[in-house]
């Protein structure tokens, strides 16, 4: 048999369709198409390959590390003339006179073994989407289909004939076909997707072929054939399918060194890229789960390598204390999601009271929050801590041309629809072959029998004679014809039944030949308009099977979830200042009590001297002795405000300063001072909202010191960086520093955003500025279930998956609205103002008879409405809303806006006021590389003269523009 050479070096039979699997063991092989004639041959074959193999390995003399071995070595002192020993399959593993390295050996069978796997058992095929235990699965129910259910046990069994492996192996791969809910129609116990339990067994579960998969994945005509893997079988190459069915299903397998992730798509939005594909516009594949949930697909990078995706579970709020999971991530289970939520509350990661496992045929888990824990707070622990989220890495990689590719699915979306389009014009050119056949055959028997051809055969004597008479007899009307005619088109007419002959009926084999014309000419112009005919066919899928299989993961962008921000409190931080130990361990509880805090938050430590570092909390570490401040760091928190009066090294001047630490390198030492050796803090707070205390400074006494007691009102400097050295506060040594004061907030409100996109307030200016708020403001929030609510502006929590609308709550604010009345068949508009409270409050019609269409909250907004059907050409109206109906309770039915059938409504809102451009102070002291815009003042005695050498000098820092708002005097007349 002819032979080529592989990639690797190695011969291999020109007819094999793939590599052979080696087994290292025993040195099995299995020629997937060698059919039941040519065992023999191929064993022959392979006792070559193996000899040609032992010959190599002797012939060279070395081991895999190109030494020679010393066996042979000394084999070629033997005589020439010695009797060689019968050869082995195996005698260069078993003969006692040498030791062969199994190295060489090893290498090939192993690179067949892994082109195996790759090609034969992990990787599906771009063609058809199919691994090949799948291809043969369908093939078998194919080969058995009648319409009815077989067993499943007999579906194995009859894989079997084709797949050369375990019967657990079939039924596994078919019970994962059949919960796709595609390709295959099941009954009984299949399993439940939503909580991993198993099918049962497969006697006691029956299935068949679904519709679709009977319509679009098989076609004999169409489908390349090669031997079964013992030869006495046919089965597919790949199966025609006309559907992108690898991106609809998905695909998951690991291989040798290989793996590939596909994740499913959605089965419209697939029909609806190929039919963008093929018309030549522009498309956009994102994956669609079975289980539901929302996924972001930000960084789904084409379903590539290197991509990924976040999905989530669906968690709504039954109420204060109630959570309810209703839709979980692909991947998961709710027996797996179960257990992860109950270990990360054993690890004090969350707090509840308890949660239920209700899922039948929809995934209900209900969780109880504990008392003294945010619902909303415990939502974001869910997805931080459990497996509510995952991330979900694709990779995909498909085999074509007989090797692995990885390609997009954008990619492979597009070669299936150029595949599918090829097979429907295959199947255009085989109808048209076939049509063209039975147009012939109708035109010759027609020919023949109104001509009384059949005559001829009168005396003949043999059939030679008679079909040669026949043949002369069809001379003068071949040129009607399309083709010659055959002998076997001769042999044809001289086999019609006598009493076909007698009952032919011209009118009616006229009308055949037409309407196979008809047929052929409606064939060729597919032909000629492929694509158009291919989209056409899609069409037609979509609207026959497309129903029940809308979208079911909801596609949104993720916030962000700092995990040190939802973890619950479940370790308490102690502190040894002396020796400078600190840490949440046992040995630590016998230091002084910090603060609550998580074992995952980070700490800041300052010492005395004015290092400071930032690091993880532990059980137990040490940083320096004489710790002045230990807290939890909060990292890029800008409202954090550190008040600091510190020495400048060991005589010199006081130093006073505020700033925010906002982020810096864990594990690093920072200096909170000018980092001059021997400074010392002698004053620091730690102010969460930016609060300025006032303090009354006691100075040490000394001659010409007029004034010993001073007050330090914080809020008088600005805040800078973390790295400003501060502003001079004394020359002189302070014997003493008492609070006089509580300050209060310097920072005023806080700019709050909504965030549309991922439904979450702000405070990093993505999205909608809903204003600034302090204290007890409120939000009012609208949803599409006609209800509304107030709530404060608390960042961590979540809003409904139906809110529309979320905005500032302002008591007495009057809201314009319009809705139709299902009911009635007119428009309405009312006016209401909204009332406070966290419940939710029906503002339309409980029953859900009002649809709602448009709300505004400004005031001399104005109405428009537009007309349609007979009233379309009746001009626009504009109607004054402040005038129109009076302001009621939210719960009034309003007033009737027309009688008349509206096209649309629409608010036209007044501008606002224009408002004085507002930019951040240039003069605000945040820039780290200290002070930048401010304005010093030097400040001279009461007489005029400076202070001598010595003396005392207070500097203070004002914004620009704050010249003449000097401070009180008498504070600094220190002389």
């Amino acid at each position: 048999m002819a032979e080529k050479k592989d990639k690797i070096g190695r011969s291999k039979p020109l007819k094999k369709k793939t590599s052979a699997a080696g087994n290292a063991a025993g040195g099995a092989e299995e020629v997937r198409s060698a059919p039941a004639d040519e065992t023999d041959a191929a064993e022959e074959e392979r006792n070559e390959a193996e000899e040609e193999l032992n010959e190599a390995g002797e012939a060279g003399g070395a081991d895999a590390y190109g030494e020679p071995d010393a066996a042979e070595a000394a084999d070629d002192d033997a005589p020439v003339d010695a009797a060689p020993a019968k050869a082995g399959r195996y005698d260069r593993l078993t003969q006692e006179e040498g030791v062969r390295k199994l190295t060489g050996m090893y290498k090939n069978w192993f690179l067949d073994y892994a082109s195996y796997v790759i090609l034969e058992r992990a990787v599906p095929h771009v063609e058809d989407g199919l691994k090949p235990v799948q291809r043969r699965i369908l093939h078998a129910m194919k080969s058995v289909d009648d319409g009815r259910y077989n067993k499943v046990a007999n579906i194995v069994g009859q894989t079997m004939q084709y797949h050369p492996h375990g019967d657990a192996s079939i039924k596994d791969a078919l019970v994962q076909l059949g919960q796709k809910e595609l390709l295959i129609d099941c009954q009984g116990n299949w399993g439940n997707l939503l909580t991993g339990d198993e099918a049962a067994a497969g006697r006691y579960i029956e299935a068949r072929l679904s519709k679709f998969a009977l319509d679009v994945v098989f076609n004999k005509k169409t489908t390349e054939w090669m031997r079964s893997y013992d030869g006495r079988n046919e089965e597919p190459v790949t199966l025609p399918i006309k559907f992108p069915l690898l991106l609809a299903q998905g695909s998951d397998g690991i291989a040798v060194g290989l793996a590939s992730k596909i994740l499913p798509h959605n089965f419209i939005e697939l029909i609806n890229a190929c039919i963008a594909h093929l018309e030549g516009r522009d498309f956009q594949l994102y994956p669609d789960f079975p289980t539901g949930g929302m996924a972001d697909v930000s960084r789904y990078n084409d379903g590539l390598r290197g991509g990924a995706v976040k999905v989530r579970a669906r968690i709504s709020k039954i109420d204060k204390r109630t959570l309810a999971i209703t839709e979980i991530p692909y991947t998961t289970t709710t027996e797996s999601i179960k257990e992860s939520i109950i270990k990360a509350n054993d690890k004090g990661k969350i707090k509840i009271k308890k949660v239920d496992d209700n899922t039948a045929d929809r995934v209900e888990i209900v969780i109880q929050v504990a008392p003294d824990e945010s619902s909303d707070k415990t939502i974001d622990a869910l997805y931080a801590f459990t497996d509510c989220e995952v991330s979900i890495a694709p990779n995909s990689c498909v085999i074509w041309d007989e090797k692995p590719h990885f390609l997009g699915v954008s990619e492979i979306l597009r070669r299936s629809a150029e595949h599918t389009k090829w097979l429907l014009g295959r199947e255009l050119e085989i109808r048209l072959g076939e049509l063209n056949e039975a147009w012939h055959a109708a035109s010759l028997e027609r020919i023949f029998i109104e001509n009384r051809l059949y005559q001829l055969i009168e005396g003949c004597k043999t059939r030679e004679e008679a079909y040669a008479a026949v043949d002369k007899g069809l001379e003068p009307f071949k040129k009607r014809l399309r083709r010659e005619v055959t002998l076997a088109d001769v042999q044809k007419l001289t086999e019609l039944k006598f009493i076909r002959i007698s009952r032919y009926d011209s009118d009616k084999a006229d009308n055949e030949i037409r309407q196979i014309e008809a047929d052929i000419e409606q064939t060729q112009y597919d032909l000629d308009h492929l694509t158009e005919y291919a989209v056409a066919y899609y069409e037609r899928i979509r609207e026959k099977y497309g129903k029940g299989k809308e979208r079911k993961t909801e596609l949104r962008e993720f916030d962000c979830i700092e995990a040190t921000k939802v973890a619950v409190t479940n370790a308490k931080l102690y502190v040894d200042r002396a020796e400078g130990f600190f840490g949440i361990g046992k040995s630590m509880k016998e230091a002084e009590f910090v603060c609550d805090c998580s074992d995952i938050d980070d700490v800041i430590v300052f010492t005395k001297e004015g290092r400071y570092v930032i690091t993880k909390v532990s059980d137990k570490a040490f940083f320096a002795k004489n710790i002045y401040y230990i807290g939890v760091f909060k990292r890029n928190d800008e409202r954090t405000i550190y008040n600091v009066l510190y020495r400048d090294g060991k005589n010199g001047a006081i130093m006073m300063k505020r700033c925010a630490i906002k982020s810096v390198t864990r594990d690093k030492e920072y200096d909170i001072t000018k980092g001059t050796p021997r400074s010392e803090i002698l004053y620091m707070s730690v102010n969460p909202n930016g609060e300025a205390e006032v303090l009354k400074v006691y100075f040490k006494p000394r001659p010409r010191l007029k004034k010993v007691i001073v007050d330090l009102d914080f809020s008088e400097l600005a805040i800078k960086g973390r790295q400003s050295q501060g502003n001079l506060f004394s020359r002189y040594g302070i014997h003493k520093i008492v609070l006089k004061e509580r300050g209060t907030s310097t920072l005023g409100g806080q700019n709050i955003w909504y965030d549309e996109d991922v439904r979450r307030l702000n405070a990093d200016g993505r999205g909608q500025l809903l204003g600034e708020f302090k204290g007890d403001d409120r939000l009012i929030v609208w949803t599409s279930k006609n209800q509304y609510y107030t709530t404060n502006y608390d960042l961590a929590q979540h809003f409904p998956d139906d809110t529309i609308r979320v905005g500032r709550y302002e008591p007495g604010r009057v809201y314009s609205l319009c809705y139709f009345d299902r009911e009635q068949g007119y428009y309405y508009m009312k006016r209401f103002t909204a009332e406070l409270s966290d419940k939710m409050q029906f503002f339309l019609d409980e029953e859900g008879q009002a649809d709602f269409v448009a709300l505004t909250d400004r005031a001399g907004a104005r109405l428009e409405i537009t007309y349609r059907g007979a009233h379309a050409s009746r001009p626009t109206d504009t109607v004054d809303v402040d005038e129109f109906v009076g302001v009621k309770s939210h719960r009034a039915k309003g007033k009737r806006l027309t009688t008349y059938d509206v096209a649309a409504l629409r608010f036209i809102e007044p501008e606002l006021p224009e408002e004085p451009e507002s930019g951040p102070d240039p003069d605000d002291g945040t820039d780290d590389d200290g002070p930048v815009g401010v304005d010093m003042s030097r400040i001279e005695s009461p007489s005029g003269e400076l202070p001598a050498s010595g003396g005392v000098e207070l500097e203070i820092e004002r914004a620009r523009g704050d010249a003449d708002q000097m401070i009180d005097p008498e504070q600094l007349n220190l002389f």
